[in-house]
């Protein structure tokens, strides 16, 4: 049975909110030694945007730090210092690709990575989140209560604080041990090349999706509907500038639920948007705890914006020309080498040559996944092998600069090639 660790060993930090404490922190962790690990807080599910309302980070020889860049963001490029005392160090992330595109709008530089959830799927566990990955290395579980809180709330509770803290207790002795298992396991230079991979990844600037209100959850359920998929255009565009206002979750004020709704039902009178319940009941949370008072505080904020906002938005919307209506996007599935068909049924009905090679090249996956002890979507991703099985005549390409071209790593390249390549001809 795992022993719980339910604070850290040297005590629960305070935050860093002030320019000379981070200047003394950065100090503390230029003389430390190894890897630096690392974690950050967001607030998405109560405030508009991504931003990180705390980062932490522990290093051997320099304890755990708890920083607020919200509070720093006054003063000019004081990450550089931060950088500078870190140097060439790896950086250890659970699921990096959550927290790096964060630190790196912050300013922060790493050079190196350690992706403590990628080396947990790369090792075959059939759990990834911290707490199990730090059960089955360090016979430890994590006290893990306020994942979900509202880290804009200042000042942090004590109880927050530890929390976050555990979040980089064990980050360090967890890569010693992962790294020896990666190396026992000959999928060191793997890892090594998935790290390096993601860490490109997750640095890059993030892209806005050109038509963000196309990724409402459900919304191709609306098929070819142009008038259901002006509704939502028409919602989630005043949703949005109402949350950007009032710096609030977009999903505060109005679900996607909601949203999808009123787009199948098209209310066009009082009556009929009545009969929608619920866009016309404000938004509620109800976890039994500390998150229902959490909730409380953008309650006004929800009070203010009322239904009959929502019920003149789609009349408006209604009342628009077919001109102005959105065109549904024009599907890529028939892309020679990018968006191959998800459905089997598709393939194995309309493209019955295509599907057959297609299985013929899964089926050689799963064997490699079962000899190396690999998760199938770890050693390749599956739309790049369905691209692969799409195009016309896949057995005269080149099967190591197709992957190459889709975005495979030389590793998975490597371990696959020879055997695809013989499946599909």
């Amino acid at each position: 049975m795992p022993s719980l660790l339910s604070e850290p060993r040297a005590g629960v930090p305070d935050v860093i909110f002030t320019h000379d404490a981070f200047e003394r922190m950065c100090e503390r962790f230029a003389q430390g030694t190894g890897s630096l690990a690392a974690d950050a807080e967001r607030a998405s599910g109560f405030r508009y945007g991504h931003e990180d309302w705390l980062v932490q980070f522990k290093r051997e020889g320099s304890g755990i730090a708890l920083v607020d860049p919200i509070a720093l963001a006054r003063e000019d490029d004081f990450w550089s210092d931060f950088n500078d005392a870190i140097g060439d160090a790896t950086w250890i992330i659970h699921d990096s690709l959550q927290d790096l595109p964060g630190f790196t709008e912050l300013g922060m530089e790493p050079k190196a990575l350690f992706d403590s959830e990628m080396a947990a799927r790369m090792l075959g566990l059939h759990h990834f989140g911290l707490a199990a990955v730090t059960e089955h290395y360090l016979d430890l579980t994590l006290a893990k209560e306020h994942s979900a809180a509202d880290w804009s709330y200042r000042p942090l509770p004590r109880d927050w604080r530890n929390y976050a803290a555990l979040d980089v207790e064990l980050l360090i002795p967890l890569e010693r041990e992962m790294r020896q298992d990666l190396e026992r396991q000959g999928k060191s230079e793997w890892a090594e090349e998935e790290f390096a991979y993601l860490l490109d990844k997750g640095s890059r600037q993030r892209q806005q999706h050109p038509q963000p209100w196309r990724r409402v959850s459900h919304i191709t359920s609306l098929h070819n509907d142009r008038w259901g998929l002006a509704i939502v255009r028409a919602l989630w565009t005043e949703r949005d500038r109402l949350a950007r206002l009032y710096d609030i979750a977009p999903s505060l004020l109005l679900s996607d639920a909601s949203i999808i709704e009123a787009a199948r039902q098209k209310p066009h009178n009082a009556k009929e948007f009545r009969a929608i319940r619920s866009i016309n009941q404000r938004v509620r949370m109800h976890t039994g705890g500390e998150q229902d008072k959490m909730f409380e505080r953008y309650a006004p904020i929800q009070r203010s914006i009322k239904p009959a906002h929502w019920k003149d938005i789609i009349q408006k919307t209604l009342e628009l020309p077919p001109s102005d209506l959105p065109v549904p996007p024009v599907s890529s599935a028939l892309s020679e080498e990018n968006n191959a068909p998800h459905s089997m049924k598709f393939w194995r009905e309309k493209h019955p040559r295509r599907y057959s090679r297609l299985m013929a090249a899964k089926a050689v996956i799963a064997q490699i996944s079962q000899d190396t002890q690999t998760p199938i979507d770890v050693i390749l991703k599956p739309q790049y092998l369905r691209n692969l099985c799409w195009t016309d005549e896949p057995e005269r390409r080149d099967v190591a600069e197709f992957l190459a071209r889709q975005g495979a790593r030389s590793w998975q390249i490597e371990l696959v090639d020879e055997s695809v390549s013989r499946a599909i001809m």
